[in-house]
């Protein structure tokens, strides 16, 4: 396993989007700005950051960057070296990474809207004993199924029932560490997702693998994610 430094690691922040899933809250500010607790929902993100050993952060910005800009400035009141790289326009969420300069072998992408308690040095050092190309940061969800569910073989015969039964499933977290390498499959100046980005590295066989997380997570993408992280803000402000 390679010795990891975790005093110096470097981390990219997607802090771009528009947030047209959170309007109203979204009409005057960028979404990685909207309150929780009383801090701006990207800063729980980049003390999470700086507890796992990044120093240097670059923002990828676009909509509304000037507010992000004048929010947190180089980074220095909270221990970091903020830098900010500007989208020309929207390139979703892998489309902005080929813009910016001198990223280390391995880095850190996470959403500008993700609050969490996940071990970051914890996910880089998994990310690192497997040498993998890309390391995707994930969850196991739960939902319950509001009908009876019914099982049936190939002649339509039932053969199983199960009544309101819970649905689990796994979702990224919008966090990840990146080998340099995977970048070669993003094209130049063209909106390009992480989805697209993943099915093409399935497809090219190269080495991508989860690292399942089971303790807080939130992604605050929409209204009613919004009124929970209100509910919850006494807990996430004990994250950091």
């Amino acid at each position: 396993m390679t010795e990891t430094n975790h005093t110096d690691l470097t981390a990219v922040v997607l802090a771009g989007g528009i947030g047209s899933r959170l309007m109203p809250h979204t009409a005057e500010i960028p979404k990685p700005l909207v309150e929780v607790g009383g801090k701006p929902v990207v800063e729980y993100l980049l003390c999470r950051l700086k507890q796992g050993g990044v120093k240097r952060v670059v923002m990828a910005v676009n909509h509304m960057a000037d507010q992000i800009e004048a929010c947190f400035g180089n980074g220095v009141r909270f221990g970091l070296e903020i830098e900010y790289s500007h989208e020309p326009k929207q390139l979703s969420t892998a489309g902005p990474l080929k813009l910016i300069d001198n990223l280390p072998e391995n880095f850190i992408v996470a959403n500008g809207d993700i609050i969490s308690d996940v071990d970051i040095a914890a996910l880089y050092d998994a990310h690192l004993h497997r040498r993998a190309g890309l390391t995707v940061a994930t969850y196991e969800g739960k939902e319950k199924i509001d009908y009876g569910v019914l099982e049936t073989g190939d002649d339509n015969a039932i053969v199983g029932f199960e009544e309101k039964p819970d649905y689990t499933y796994t979702v990224s977290m919008g966090i990840y560490v990146f080998n340099r390498s995977v970048l070669e499959f993003v094209p130049d100046n063209e909106p390009y997702g992480f989805d697209q980005l993943i099915l093409k590295l399935l497809r090219q066989k190269r080495k991508v693998y989860a690292y399942p997380f089971d303790g807080y997570w939130l992604d605050i993408g929409r209204p009613s994610d919004y009124a929970r992280a209100q509910t919850e803000a006494e807990v996430i402000r004990g994250l950091g």
